[in-house]
């Protein structure tokens, strides 16, 4: 026992005496770099900064934070990493679970417009505003000025009555019977008192108006985000919106009436109606620099926000956005359910 007790105490004296032994160096924090001793001393200037930025350092996460600190000056900043692109399983992985793609190191994204399609998006939305500028502007433009406007505004309440059965279940699947119930109610009273839904009895009762679809149903059960994507005539997607097309599609009134011309004509009423109300955003859209930025990063934000909140309590909840996106019974499409 006493052989092997020593034999301990010599193992760790060896032990200590190698750290005592080590250089200054090394003891020094890994931020810092350490310039060799025979350096000469030299006034910090730009150009020396950023040669510093550049040059070997000790590795550690801090190191280039101190070395784009050090190159701020009269100069630009100097970068000292540079991001490596995400992998195309990342790439995808973040489009169908709640994207931007993460980058290689494993760094929390920016919160810039995830748009990898811009391309892709960019044609698509200059065909959609050709077919906009030759058709539904000009549709609308003459709806506004012939329909007077309390027959506009029954033909908005309509349809926004009609969007309910959507709204409802969308709202159960979230896990809120309480709106459910109240959009259940306004349904009901517009529906009777309100002739079809033709006027609005229930804003004057103070029962708060909904607008729910299952892309918002997918963003409270945590597909917080994705893709941006542009479809021809539909307009402003995510991939998740595309799925939640999928999912409004059998709860569509308007879909179920077997005959076109009775259904064809009532979803061109609606999308002139939809666009009308838009009317006001177009010299603002005409006058942007890069229209289709404008046009991407608005919806999303809007978008954003109502998925947001959707996931408040329902005191906290705030008032829903009027406008909504192209809902899947306005848009004529052959009848799946024939």
């Amino acid at each position: 026992m006493n052989v092997i007790r020593t034999a301990s105490l010599l193992l760790l004296a060896l032990a200590l005496s190698a750290c005592a032994a080590k250089p200054a160096r090394d003891s020094a924090p890994a931020s810092v770099e350490v310039a060799p001793a025979s350096a000469p001393a030299a006034p910090a200037t730009a150009d020396s900064a950023a040669d510093a930025a550049t040059s070997p350092t000790v590795a550690s996460p801090a190191a280039p934070v101190a070395a784009v600190d050090s190159a701020q000056g009269d100069g630009a900043p100097v970068t000292a990493a540079t991001e490596v692109a995400p992998t195309g399983a990342e790439d995808d992985f973040a489009a169908l679970y709640g994207g931007p793609a993460p980058t290689a190191d494993g760094a929390e994204p920016g919160r810039s417009p995830y748009d990898p399609w811009e391309g892709f998006n960019r044609r698509v939305h200059a065909f959609n505003n050709v077919v906009d500028r030759a058709v539904a502007r000009p549709l609308a433009t003459a709806y506004v000025n012939v329909v007077p406007r309390f027959a506009r505004t029954g033909v908005t309440n309509f349809f926004s009555n009609l969007r309910a059965p959507v709204t409802i279940t969308n709202q159960l699947l979230q896990g809120r019977p309480g709106d459910a119930w109240d959009s259940l109610g306004r349904f009901m009273m517009n529906s009777t008192l309100g002739i079809g839904g033709l006027f609005d009895p229930a804003s004057r009762a103070l029962v708060p108006r909904r607008s729910e679809d299952f892309g918002q149903t997918l963003g409270a059960w945590g597909w917080r985000s994705s893709r941006y994507v542009e479809l021809p005539f539909f307009g402003p997607r995510t991939v998740r919106d595309v799925f939640g097309l999928a999912g409004d599609i059998p709860l569509s009134p308007i879909r179920t009436i077997e005959e076109d011309k009775v259904r064809i004509p009532l979803q061109g009423l609606q999308l002139v109606d939809m666009r009308s109300q838009l009317l006001a955003l177009d010299d603002i859209r005409d006058g942007a620099v890069d229209e289709y930025a404008l046009t991407r990063d608005a919806w999303l934000q809007r978008r954003n926000y109502q998925i947001q909140n959707d996931l408040r309590g329902r005191r906290d909840r705030g008032k829903d956005a009027d406008d909504a996106p192209i809902p899947v019974d306005a848009m004529p499409m052959p009848n799946w359910g024939n």
